[in-house]
C-alpha cells in the first residue's frame, strides 16, 4: 500500500490522479440516465459525430482515495476512488450534444444528476440485461465494510428511485444493516470515507442485481480481525454472496486469516485486487475468494458494443495483481509462473475516467451524486453476477467457477498495470493474466456451479 502524497482532508486522504483520454467511441454510450429523468435533459442540437468524438476525447478527471492513508499491519483501506475534478466522458458528450462548454466536477460540489455509468450501462456491457431483470430474487448479497454509514438506507433509496429500480428498504425486508455481531442498534462509529465506500457497494449491487436482498455488515474497525468477523457474521446470517472492497499489505498472518474468516464452502466471496497498480494485496490473495481486478470500460463499434483494457492511470495507480508471497495456489488455478496464489481471477470496470455513478450524502464530501472508480466498484459487481447465476452448490468454492467456463467471459487482451519480470503478472494477453484474470462477465454462465 502506498502513502498518499497529500494530507488527510475531511475524513478522507486525498490521492489525486489523472485518468484521461476517454476514447471517442464513448459518444455512442447510453450513460445511465433514468427514463423518467429524460425530460430534464436538453434536446441535443445537430452536431457531427466527429465533433462529439473530439470533445469526448478531452475527458480527464482527478480523484481521491476515499478511506485514508496506508493502513498499518493487520489493517485494511478501502479501494474506492472518488472523482473530485475534471470532466468525465459522459459530461463531455453531453456538452458536445448541447453545444456548450462542459461543466467540471468540483470537490464537495453537489451534482444534481449522475456523471458516470448507471445500471443500464453496466448490465449492457456485461450481457446481464435479461438476467438482472429476471434473476436474483430470494438471494442475499452481503457487503462487508468498516465503520457506519448513517445515511446508507436513505442514499440507497435515492439511487434506486432515480434509476427506476424497485424499492429496497428495511421496512420491506430487502435491506438490513448490522454490526459485526449482528446488532441492528449497536453500530460502529460513523466514518465519512467508508460511508462513500458503502454507498458505492450498495449502488453496484443495486445496478447489477436489483431483485436481490442486501445485507450490510459494518465492522467495528478496519482491522483484518474485525472485517473478518464481519464476513463470518454475513455468512451466519445466510448470505451466499459476500463482497469485500478493501485490502492491505500481505503478511505471514494471512493463512490464519484464511482459515478463520474466508473458508466458507458454498459462498461466493469476492475481494478487490487493489488500486495501486502492480502488487499483491490481502485478502485478494486468499485462496478461498474470487479476487477481482479492474478495467477501463469504453463503448465501441464491435458487436459487443463495449471494449475493455487494463485500468492503469499511472505507475502507482491502477488495478492490483501479482503472485502472493504466502497463500497456497488453489487447485483450479493452473498458470505456471506463480507457484502460489495468483491475483486476479476475473475483473470488471474500475477506471475512474469510466467510473460509475454513486449517491452519497454523509459527511463533508458526501454531497449527492458522485462518480467513483477503483476495484471497490468491480468486487460488488462480480458478487452480484454470482447472485444472478444462482446459489452455489454447498461444497463448492465459487472462485473455481470461471475457470470451468472461460468461453463465457470477455477476454481482456490489452494494457498493463506496471512492470514485472513475468509478463502476464502485469500485462494483459490472450487467456489468463494477472490484472484482469480470465476476463469480465459475458452473462452469468461463468459464475454458476
Amino acid at each position: 500500500m502506498r502513502t498518499p502524497n497529500t494530507p488527510h482532508i475531511s475524513g478522507r486522504s486525498r490521492r489525486i490522479g489523472s485518468a484521461a483520454t476517454a476514447t471517442a467511441a464513448l459518444l455512442l454510450a447510453g450513460l445511465g440516465i433514468a427514463t423518467h429523468a429524460d425530460a430534464a435533459t436538453p434536446t441535443p442540437h445537430k452536431v457531427s459525430a466527429k465533433t462529439v468524438a473530439a470533445q469526448v476525447a478531452k475527458a480527464h478527471v482527478q480523484y481521491e482515495s476515499a478511506c485514508g492513508t496506508t493502513p498499518k499491519k493487520g489493517y485494511a483501506a478501502c479501494n474506492a476512488l472518488r472523482v473530485t475534478g475534471g470532466t468525465t466522458a459522459y459530461m463531455e458528450k453531453q456538452a458536445a450534444l448541447k453545444g456548450a462548454t462542459p461543466k467540471t466536477v468540483k470537490p464537495n460540489a453537489t451534482s444534481a444528476t449522475p456523471t458516470g455509468y448507471g445500471p443500464s450501462d453496466l448490465q449492457d456491457a456485461y450481457g446481464l440485461t435479461a438476467a438482472s431483470s429476471s434473476n436474483g430474487s430470494g438471494e442475499t448479497i452481503a457487503i462487508v465494510d468498516a465503520y457506519d454509514d448513517p445515511n446508507a438506507a436513505a442514499d440507497l433509496a435515492t439511487y434506486r428511485s432515480y434509476y427506476g429500480l424497485s424499492a429496497c428498504t428495511v421496512a420491506n425486508g430487502c435491506f438490513k444493516k448490522v454490526s459485526q455481531t449482528g446488532s441492528t442498534t449497536s453500530l460502529p462509529t460513523a466514518d465519512s470515507g467508508w460511508a462513500g465506500e458503502i454507498s458505492l457497494d450498495l449502488d453496484m449491487v443495486s445496478a447489477i442485481a436489483p431483485n436481490a436482498k442486501i445485507l450490510l455488515v459494518e465492522a467495528s474497525s478496519s482491522s483484518m480481525a474485525d472485517l473478518g468477523k464481519a464476513v463470518n457474521e454475513a455468512v451466519a446470517l445466510g448470505a451466499k454472496f459476500v463482497s469485500n472492497s478493501y485490502g492491505g499489505s500481505e503478511s505471514s498472518s494471512d493463512t490464519s486469516y484464511d482459515s478463520s474468516y474466508f473458508n466458507h464452502p458454498g459462498v461466493a466471496i469476492t475481494v478487490s485486487a487493489g488500486d495501486e497498480a502492480y502488487g499483491a494485496e490481502y485478502p485478494a490473495g486468499s485462496k478461498y475468494v474470487t479476487s477481482v481486478g479492474g478495467t477501463k470500460l469504453s463503448t465501441s463499434s464491435t458487436s459487443r458494443g463495449w471494449t475493455e483494457s487494463v485500468w492503469k492511470t499511472s505507475s502507482t495507480e491502477g488495478t492490483g495483481s501479482g503472485c502472493s508471497a504466502y497463500d497456497a495456489k488453489p487447485s483450479w488455478q493452473t498458470d505456471t509462473g506463480c507457484t502460489k496464489r495468483m491475483i486476479s481471477d476475473v475483473s470488471a470496470v474500475a477506471d475512474p475516467a469510466t467510473g460509475v455513478s454513486v449517491y452519497d450524502s454523509y459527511g463533508s464530501d458526501g454531497t449527492g451524486w458522485n462518480t467513483y472508480g477503483g476495484t471497490s466498484a468491480s468486487a460488488p459487481i462480480i458478487a452480484s453476477v454470482y447472485a444472478l447465476a444462482g446459489t452455489p452448490s454447498s461444497s463448492s468454492y465459487p472462485a473455481q467457477f470461471p475457470y470451468e467456463d472461460t468461453s463465457a467471459l470477455n477476454d481482456v487482451t490489452s494494457g498493463n498495470n506496471g512492470t514485472c519480470s513475468t509478463s502476464y503478472f502485469c500485462t494483459a494477453g490472450s487467456g489468463y493474466d494477472g490484472p484482469t484474470g480470465l476476463g469480465t462477465p459475458q452473462g452469468t454462465d461463468a459464475f454458476t456451479g
